[in-house]
């Protein structure tokens, strides 16, 4: 039986695993008080259970632990599982929650049965987990996948990260990256729900600033899939909820990739809400059972 937690800036989920994901119930999630942090997770234990494994918005070093989890400072910089080990007496494993999303996606989703699985995150950022042979493959330092950090987008749409470089995908293939590219079209002040809403109501600027968007985000996107041998792209994230918008970057993508397929490479996620919890657990069995 494996205890799961999706750990995020606001609320702590929680499940158990005993062959089927049962929902334990949440609550909010400490920022500044490490020991009031492990204790909502220890909150949770009831004893039977395998191992603890969770999934978290941050980058975790699989050599050493620590993790880099900027959205809450009582664990920024520390190895979390010994610290949840020594509360709860349970063996830890943390994931980042994008790994967590792909490996959800291989197992239970989009992914199944595909030996080379990239999970896309587009949402309030950009990012990504890779699971081959139904493992996520976490790299030097966890970066793994991180396909929207990197200096690839020159001229008058390469913006400041937050990660400290300039152009990377992250600035331009997000929510927040799409209202910029709006705003740089057109001096318009838009949100991302109502650019979107423009483009599938047909109308011309929002038209525009989405074939921008495709036309920046396809390219990194087909050399990480020529690179790493995808199967399949699962995508989620807040833009990935609207209608047709997969099917649309997917197009571009396919072009743009060595190997033709007449099939879509880029599908919607399937695990919704859960793919956290899921993800998580998912490690847990490979781990420990």
């Amino acid at each position: 039986m494996i205890l799961a937690f999706d750990i995020g800036g606001s609320r702590i989920k929680a499940a158990v695993w005993d062959g089927a994901l049962r929902p334990l119930g949440e609550v909010a999630t400490p920022l500044g008080d490490k020991a009031a942090f492990t204790d909502a997770i220890a909150g949770f234990v009831s004893g039977g259970e395998t191992g603890i494994a969770i999934s978290i918005a941050g980058v975790v070093d699989p050599a050493s632990g620590v993790g880099k989890v900027a959205n809450i400072p009582a664990i920024d910089g520390l190895a979390l599982g010994p610290e949840v080990k020594a509360a709860t007496g349970l063996p830890v494993r943390v994931l980042n929650d994008a790994d967590c999303f792909a490996l959800a996606e291989a197992s239970h989703g989009a992914g199944r049965g595909r030996r080379s699985v990239f999970g896309v995150i587009l949402g309030s950022g950009v990012g990504g987990g890779l699971v081959i042979d139904g493992r996520v493959v976490t790299g030097a330092g966890g970066y793994a996948g991180e396909w929207g950090h990197g200096p690839v987008i020159r001229g008058e749409f390469s913006f400041q990260c937050g990660c400290g470089q300039v152009g990377c995908v992250d600035t331009v293939g997000s929510a927040r990256g799409l209202e910029r590219l709006h705003r740089k079209r057109t001096a318009e002040l838009l949100g991302s729900e109502a650019i979107i809403a423009g483009w599938m109501a047909g109308e011309a600027e929002p038209g525009e600033t989405m074939a921008l968007w495709r036309e920046l985000v396809a390219g990194p996107l087909a050399m990480v899939v020529n690179v790493i041998g995808a199967d399949v792209v699962p995508v989620g994230g807040g833009l990935s909820r609207a209608p047709g918008l997969v099917g649309y970057l997917d197009e571009a993508v396919r072009v743009r990739v060595l190997r033709r397929t007449k099939s879509p490479l880029l599908v919607p996620a399937e695990c919704g809400a859960d793919a956290g919890l899921l993800g998580a657990a998912m490690a847990g069995v490979a781990e420990w059972v």
